[in-house]
């Protein structure tokens, strides 16, 4: 019998694939069974460069070898699901979104008596404390309820602490000015050496608590909800998951923001919503 090591090769590359996408399913289904976060309808693309990147840090040479850490180290496990945590933002992120914002939505919601906003996958708080500048800027802040969450404990206390390295300043000047801000951006906050400290008056219309869009349920009825960039790391089950359940949180003729790169367009709820700016990725709920 003649082999082919071309064959051969191929079989090897294949079977290797094959035992890794099983050990990254193993981990995720500790993960879950054991800490209570599921990351199993995660982009695995995203998912497993994570992995490889904590197996790298703690010197391990196998999935199933930090799978057994997890399991017998809870200090590794948290390690973990900090590393699947995405805590990118900045203050007035993409600013042509807050300009949309205000220009398109805040005016509709003077017409209400109250207002509630569900701001999830809030990270360490940047892009809340902006909506929060916004509002004030439009007269809306003192009839508004901020509701900020997110999964990563450890990044809602970072939030709450309304604290920020000064450096960032600069850059964030900059996207307030972009976004249509109206004053002085100093004026909201002030420093010491080190950090910046946003007046104590934008914190008081928002509450900062953890929240998992996986696996917890809907919490209250709201005007806005705005969730950006987060989406992208969801499969499209996940996705759709997660659209059912702002769907049932948002008020009739809600609204809803999404991040720049996330859309509407494919999701099972599409029908139910109409752009109010498609490009800026704003919709509102029909029904």
């Amino acid at each position: 019998m003649v082999y082919d090591e071309s064959n051969f090769e191929d079989w090897g590359e294949q079977h290797e694939e094959e035992r890794e996408s099983i050990e990254i399913d193993l981990l995720l289904e500790g993960l879950h069974r054991y800490y209570g976060y599921d990351f199993r309808s995660y982009v695995r693309s995203s998912i497993r460069r994570r992995i490889q990147n904590r197996i790298k840090l703690e010197k391990l040479t196998t999935i199933t070898a930090l799978l057994e850490k997890i399991l017998h180290d809870r200090s590794m496990g948290e390690r973990l699901i900090k590393d699947f945590s995405i805590n990118v933002t900045e203050m007035f992120r993409d600013p042509s979104f807050f300009r949309a914002f205000r220009s398109k939505i805040a005016p509709q919601l003077r017409e209400l008596p109250e207002i509630r906003i569900w701001h999830a996958g809030c990270s360490t708080g940047e892009e809340v404390l902006s909506m929060a500048i916004l509002l004030e800027e439009e007269g809306l802040l003192n009839k508004t309820s901020i509701y900020a969450t997110d999964m990563n404990g450890d990044v809602v206390n970072k939030a709450r602490s309304r604290a920020y390295p000064l450096s960032r300043m600069q850059g964030y000047t900059k996207n307030y000015l972009q976004s249509g801000g109206i004053r002085e951006f100093s004026s909201y906050y002030t420093t010491d050496h080190e950090y910046a400290y946003f007046a104590s008056r934008l914190m008081q219309r928002i509450t900062f608590f953890q929240h998992n869009l996986v696996t917890d349920r809907s919490f209250n009825e709201f005007h806005v909800i705005v969730c950006r960039n987060v989406l992208i790391y969801f499969d499209m089950s996940l996705q759709n998951r997660t659209m059912d359940l702002f769907h049932e949180s948002l008020c009739a003729s809600g609204f809803l923001g999404l991040g720049s790169k996330e859309s509407l367009l494919y999701a099972d709820k599409v029908g139910h919503y109409e752009p109010v700016d498609s490009l800026e990725k704003l919709y509102k709920k029909t029904y």
